[in-house]
């Protein structure tokens, strides 16, 4: 008789598929369990990692989650989210967006993630490219792996504002490009994009016939008055080449939720809830209650939220700005500063790995977002503790 043990050893010896093989863990997962175990050794961490608001969910929206729950909504939903939901997007893309998007068009998933993995497992297949602008956030590569494409890296530079000009992009198309990912407010830059520059990438959209994939999840954190662009409001022929990404996640600090929809054309947002059938279903049904409450009545918890991150950003970057072997991008939208650190001379793993061992400082290393020479810094977190962790950076860096 086959022990225990032997069917273990006999289970680790079973060859993974393919497609797992060739992605890679999550670093920024790595540098957090690192923080975690120093914190239960009692050790004082600094996080200036996180990838969420520090803020709690809005009281009201809870609530809304309690009614439907005390209501004995806890049933399956429709497997593409509740026609009230749905509604209640299409009625915010109109009105905020200026995208026109039927109910019929909107696939609600289990955080924005799952919006941009299931888009990625319908359109990419074996022999198709995917454009990513670098840095990029660290899934999109992952994503495009796992649906048997090729990631194109587009690298952008600070000097540049972490932006691309239209010929460096007119260099990565090919005959096989399919989709070009666009991140705006960017995580892990900050950038954002305007108005007069992607009307320039519709242009080249519309000539090479390829798709554009909006990643818009960080629309609502955006400083300094400007106002969030969804490219596929800037063009009629453009929208039925795009697909709309978002959620609740960041905007309204509801990242356990995970709540995220696609807005698409309907080929494709029929599609997406096809292999959703078969693969998580529906999202949780009182999560949808308090999403659909969120969209109609919250908005000043949202712009309470903004104030405070953008008041931290230009906190953040007076201290950061005073350190002389790094150079930080001052970031327009989300709550990160991407800081170059080639004058360390130091990669990015050994630069996050020094500061969190010798200064108690956690980051994310910016080969993570596929740009060795920065790491992320999050202003996700109290104002004391980016005094704090600024000048635990200052003081090390002095020393290496």
């Amino acid at each position: 008789m086959t022990s225990n043990v032997e069917q273990c050893k006999s289970a680790l010896t079973v060859k993974l598929a393919n497609r797992v093989e060739k992605i890679t863990p999550s670093q920024t997962l790595a540098i957090a369990a690192k923080a975690n175990q120093l914190k239960k050794q009692g050790i004082d961490i600094i996080s200036l990692s996180a990838g969420e608001p520090d803020f709690d969910t809005p009281i009201t929206i809870k609530q809304a989650a309690e009614r439907a729950l005390s209501a004995g909504d806890t049933k399956y939903t429709p497997v593409s989210g509740t026609l009230e939901l749905k509604k209640a997007i299409s009625e915010k893309l109109a009105s905020e967006n200026k995208l026109n998007y039927a109910p019929d068009q909107i696939v609600v998933t289990c955080g924005a993630k799952h919006a941009l993995y299931n888009t990625l497992q319908v359109l990419v297949q074996e022999g198709d490219e995917v454009i990513i602008p670098s840095p990029y956030w660290l899934s999109y590569p992952e994503m495009v792996v796992l649906a048997g494409g090729t990631p194109v890296i587009l690298k952008t530079r600070i000097e540049n504002q972490y932006s691309f000009s239209i010929d460096e992009l007119r260099k990565q198309i090919t005959p096989k490009t399919k989709v070009l990912i666009l991140n705006s407010p960017s995580n892990p830059t900050g950038a954002v994009f305007q108005r007069e520059f992607l009307l320039e990438i519709i242009k080249l959209a519309k000539q090479h016939s390829f798709l554009i994939l909006s990643d818009e999840i960080y629309e609502k954190l955006i400083f300094d008055g400007l106002q969030h662009e969804s490219i596929g409001a800037l063009d009629p022929e453009i929208l039925s080449r795009t697909i709309t990404v978002g959620g609740a996640s960041k905007c309204y600090a509801m990242t356990g939720w995970r709540l995220g929809f696609l807005a698409a054309p309907k080929y494709i947002a029929a599609a997406c809830d096809s292999l959703q059938s078969h693969s998580t279903s529906n999202p949780t049904s009182f999560s949808q209650a308090a999403y659909t409450y969120a969209l109609k009545y919250v908005n000043e918890e949202v712009q309470t939220m903004k104030r405070a991150f953008e008041k931290r950003r230009d906190l953040m970057w007076r201290l950061l700005s005073e350190i002389p072997q790094i150079k930080p991008f001052k970031p327009n939208g989300a709550f990160y500063f991407f800081v170059d650190i080639s004058k360390t001379e130091l990669d990015s793993m050994t630069f996050t790995n020094r500061l969190i061992e010798e200064a108690r400082v956690a980051v994310i290393p910016g080969i993570s977002f596929g740009h060795d020479e920065a790491v992320r810094l999050s202003f996700a977190t109290s104002e004391a503790q980016i005094e704090n962790g600024c000048q635990r950076i200052r003081e090390w860096l002095k020393k290496i």
